[in-house]
């Protein structure tokens, strides 16, 4: 970290900075300027806190050279992470984009869900995705039918061999959970629920973790950092749009960007929500591939068997014909973006 103190800071003042980090174990470089002193400090930072450096008096700024994602960061890990599940399905690195697709809630309506998921099959997706417990602005909405919603989930997977993702919502339900879904998944609102992301931390289940509503992409690294501190290094991130003051024509702004921000500085995956992220039917095909285009993992899709009966984000949801046309489209593009991530590799080596 790099120190700046006050102008005018005294030798006392400058004396009490440099022995705290002295006696935490950190390098230091002094530079007396005309105007400001500047202290460089080599070290690890978790011994002291940028904060309690802050708090010394005399003490103007306090900058920070790495990152405080430590496990999630590419200083850690240089390659890219790689979740491997038991089927040989791969997230992450050089392998193909995967899909994940399927109802915002499941409903009381099995062969609603099998249709989706059949017809998630017929186009080569990988996950089927669903909520079971949903967390809703108001109390009033559909809220998800718990277990029952999770048994329709693993009676359609033993029917089609898709992987299964559900939201978890409460620690208490972690086991429950897990005897049910493949991958956990953390929504936008819980992304600092911290109790929660260190219990799923501790599970064995990889875990898609959601942008918060308004988390910057630091924010967003440091909330995978408490799951993998925890124990769990099988995280996933996901975009899936963050707020802003024009919601006139989308529900929120999808931050394209951000992909290729945390390519650069994490070694996690990344998919893309475009349903979330737009909220409009209109727009999930040309995000779900602006996402893929920008180097994203894969992408996740609401689809319904009969969107305009939908209990929750009907408006956002493809019925089945329309899914399998754009789904078409997709796995075009992701075909020739693969071949060209394949040629790229290869002239690498």
């Amino acid at each position: 970290m790099i120190i700046i103190m006050e102008r005018g800071a005294t030798k006392v003042q400058i004396q009490k900075v440099i022995d705290l980090l002295k006696d935490n174990g950190f390098d230091i470089r002094l530079n007396q300027g005309k105007v400001h002193t500047v202290i460089d400090a080599i070290g690890d930072k978790t011994s002291v806190t940028p904060g309690r450096v802050s708090a010394l008096d005399g003490v103007k700024e306090v900058k920070v050279i790495r990152e405080p994602f430590r496990l999630a960061s590419r200083d850690r890990k240089s390659e890219d992470t790689v979740i491997e599940f038991s089927n040989g399905v791969k997230i992450g690195g050089n392998n193909k984009p995967v899909a994940m697709v399927g109802p915002c809630s499941v409903e009381d309506d099995y062969e609603g869900l099998l249709k989706v998921a059949l017809a998630a099959k017929e186009m080569g997706c990988e996950f089927l995705r669903g909520g079971a417990f949903k967390p809703r602005t108001s109390p009033y909405d559909f809220d998800g039918y718990g277990e029952k919603a999770l048994k329709f989930m693993k009676r359609a997977s033993e029917e089609t061999g898709l992987l299964t993702v559900s939201e978890v919502m409460d620690a208490a339900d972690l086991d429950m959970m897990c005897d049910y879904i493949d991958v956990l998944q953390i929504g936008a609102r819980n992304v600092q629920n911290f109790k929660l992301l260190k219990a799923v931390g501790k599970c064995n289940k990889p875990v898609i973790l959601k942008r918060g509503l308004a988390s910057t992409i630091r924010e967003f690294l440091l909330a995978a950092e408490h799951i993998m501190y925890n124990g769990n290094p099988n995280v996933i991130l996901c975009e899936r749009g963050i707020r802003s003051f024009d919601n006139a024509f989308t529900r929120n702004v999808m931050d394209i960007a951000s992909i290729p921000v945390i390519k650069k500085y994490s070694h996690l995956p990344i998919i893309v929500d475009p349903s979330h992220g737009t909220g409009q039917r209109y727009l999930i095909e040309p995000m779900a591939k602006a996402g893929l285009i920008v180097g994203a993992d894969g992408i996740m899709i609401e689809v319904h068997h009969d969107p305009e009966k939908a209990l929750s984000d009907g408006k956002q949801s493809l019925p089945i014909p329309m899914f399998k046309e754009v789904m078409a489209r997709i796995n075009q593009l992701t075909g020739r973006l693969q071949y060209e991530k394949n040629c790229l590799s290869a002239n690498i080596k």
